[in-house]
């Protein structure tokens, strides 16, 4: 422990500065040379993209910019263009947990992006620089390997397919397509030895260091490997001046540097994962040391490597496989010592196209395979900081005895179970309303895990009304997954709008359901979702559902066989909170239930038809009279979702809305309310 503290103790107090001063940068709005008035941009292409017909360019202009031209764009890196258009702050996540694209933006030093009408070239003829990385990237299309080359020798995994990046990330084998310090290391060493035969030490080691400058600069300066690069430059100053500083110190040096240069890296993933893995391995190498043979000393690698990264990977993808480290034993030496050799020579060498093919179809294969194995790939809600901290003391204790002989990850393990089963002892129930823009889609989860409802799925949201973006698997499968939801007991859809079913068969493929209930009359997208749905089916207008003690009331009997108005209404009582989802019905459903009914006065009513003025009227709400309002709308909605009169006639209750607030979730033991924004 002694050696331990003698290592924090220089350590400390330079990453306490580095902390305060990262503390201090995102606590405050960057500086940005643009502003949301500007409607021009003029700079360099250093990284573009088209994709079902859109162009996503990242130019540097007078600071990095995204931008957004939907139309197909040939472009080359280097190339000086100007774009006519609208400047945009980039979204801030609007669902509780999930990704932050303005903040990984930030990560890249982006902190505005551009919608463009128009593009022109002012200049094709890039420097020579940019020549060289278009030869190179031109250079892979030669390839039927073109993707993995790209990934493995450029740092560029964009053309990989989604299904196959989902089966690494599920295996939690993602990070081996990430150009990082084994990569950095294994070419560096073959340069060193050939430049050695050439040149004097010191002159070699300038040659290295100036080749991995250019080589940041073809792979657009990645977190990964620019941590890599630096910590390789001071690790040579370190060699060459006789410094002896310890490697530990010297990775802390190379972390703050980073971290000054960005202090949002901190929201860089590859970042986060790169230096948390490689802190660990080289803090607690003494266990690797240990080891006497080359599988124990690889299983080590991968049980602390497994260790140190799983509060991330918690916080950022909600599950966790327990084979992880096992699968990382076959795929690590695999890629480390064979594909990512064999893909540096297919770079120089087509005839090894072939062969390295075979190699990443197996890996592939496997992957797929081993994606499917379930039962220990493990659900896990999203941890706040306390709990975060929790995990790395317990991580940090468990590796120290380690070192000293003794085994007590079993306690790791069984904290990942009661993690895993944490529902159980949830004393509250909640109901969410999640921001799915134009749309609808509420989750009830019940106290105790006595059972989970998702009431509609929403439909394809558009991003400036062109590009389609999946619901149910960017927002509704990862949500469902941060409570520690694997699966929903009941999914409702309350009438076969897309805007409030559009989802359900993306859903019901990707993710476990054991109920589904629907209203009596079925259009044809609920036909074909009850035709893919393999569980149990309940059609309902009008009835009583029990689930654990839990009454669901379906009110709408008015069968006026318009969708809207036959939306299934439900009332239902948790923690003595009386709720009231409207779905899309209109001012006649009300009027069918003021006469049907006698209503109870409401805590919670979700407002019908998304604050339409053809929905809530005056006489049904001053009988509901709610104490809180919901109102699901997108932002910038072409409706005007909701209505100026639909808000003064709820202005007696208290009124949120998807469109202002993001999602919105009530504890409904005592009320209380968060918001995403």
């Amino acid at each position: 422990m002694i050696v331990y503290m003698k290592k924090l103790k220089i350590i400390l107090p330079f990453s306490i500065l580095v902390i305060l001063y990262v503390l201090f940068a995102i606590n405050n709005k960057p500086l940005s040379k643009y502003s949301l008035n500007d409607k021009e941009i003029t700079g360099y292409i250093y990284a573009c993209q088209t994709k079902e017909g859109k162009t996503t360019l990242k130019v540097k202009g007078k600071e990095n910019i995204l931008i957004n031209y939907y139309e197909n764009f040939n472009c080359k890196l280097g190339q000086k263009i100007k774009a006519i258009g609208e400047m945009k702050l980039p979204n801030k996540n609007t669902n509780f947990n999930l990704f932050n694209y303005q903040n990984y933006l930030l990560s890249e030093k982006i902190y505005y992006t551009f919608t463009a009408n128009n593009i022109k070239i002012f200049n094709n003829k890039p420097n020579i620089f940019y020549q060289i990385k278009n030869t190179l990237y031109n250079h892979t299309q030669k390839y039927k390997t073109e993707n993995y080359l790209k990934a493995l020798v450029l740092g560029d995994d964009n053309g990989l397919s989604e299904n196959i990046k989902d089966s690494y990330q599920t295996n939690g084998i993602s990070h081996l397509l990430a150009i990082s310090g084994t990569q950095i290391t294994f070419f560096s060493c073959i340069l060193l030895f050939i430049f050695n035969k050439i040149f004097s030490k010191p002159t070699s080691y300038l040659l290295i260091i100036i080749f991995l400058v250019f080589y940041l600069f073809v792979t657009n300066f990645q977190a990964s490997i620019l941590r890599a690069t630096i910590f390789f430059i001071i690790l040579t100053i370190n060699k060459q001046f006789e410094l002896k500083i310890n490697t530990i110190n010297l990775l802390t040096i190379t972390c703050g540097i980073l971290l000054v240069y960005n202090p949002y890296y901190i929201y860089n993933l590859g970042f986060l994962l790169s230096f948390t893995v490689s802190f660990f391995l080289i803090f607690f190498s003494k266990i690797i040391s240990n080891k006497h043979n080359y599988f124990a000393k690889n299983l080590a690698i991968s049980l602390i490597a497994f260790l140190s990264s799983t509060p991330v990977l918690i916080n950022n993808f909600f599950q966790l496989n327990l084979l992880s480290p096992l699968i990382n034993l076959y795929f690590i030496p695999f890629m480390t010592f064979i594909v990512y050799p064999v893909a540096l020579l297919t770079f120089i060498f087509k005839p090894l196209d072939n062969l390295l093919f075979i190699l990443v179809k197996t890996m592939e294969n496997a992957s797929l395979i081993l994606s499917k194995i379930n039962f220990l790939n493990i659900s896990l809600c999203h941890i706040n900081i306390i709990i975060f901290i929790a995990y790395y003391i317990l991580i940090i204790f468990i590796l120290y005895k380690w070192s000293k002989g003794k085994n007590y990850i079993v306690i790791f393990f069984i904290v990942l179970v009661i993690h895993h089963n944490i529902n159980y002892l949830n004393p509250n129930s909640s109901l969410t309303m999640l921001d799915v823009g134009q749309g609808d889609s509420i989750l009830i989860k019940l106290k105790n895990n006595k059972g989970n409802i998702l009431i509609d799925t929403g439909g394809q949201k558009s991003y400036d009304g062109k590009e389609p973006f999946d619901i149910a698997k960017n927002i509704t499968i990862p949500y469902l997954k941060s409570e520690g939801i694997n699966h929903i007991d009941y999914l409702i859809l309350t009438h076969g709008d897309f805007d409030h079913a559009g989802m359900a068969l993306n859903l019901i493929k990707n993710f476990k359901v054991n109920h589904l209930i629907l209203n009596k009359e079925n259009n044809d997208l609920e036909k074909q979702i009850t035709k893919t749905f393999k569980g149990k089916t309940t059609n309902i207008s009008k009835g009583v559902i029990t689930i654990n003690n839990i009454k669901l009331f379906f009110l709408n009997g008015i069968n006026s066989h318009d969708e809207n108005n036959d939306s299934l209404i439900i009332y239902t009582k948790i923690e003595n909170q009386n709720i009231l989802l409207m779905g899309d019905a209109s001012k006649e459903s009300e009027n069918y239930l003021l006469n049907t009914y006698n209503l109870p006065k409401m805590d919670i009513l979700k407002v019908g038809h998304h604050g339409s003025n053809t929905s809530s009227s005056k006489k049904f709400i001053s009988v509901v009279s709610p104490k809180i309002s919901l109102i699901s709308a997108g932002k910038n909605n072409v409706y005007g979702h909701p209505h100026q009169t639909t808000l003064q006639t709820l202005q007696n209750s208290k009124i949120f809305t998807t469109k202002n607030d993001g999602a919105i979730k009530i504890n409904l033991k005592n009320l209380t309310i968060k918001t995403a924004r």
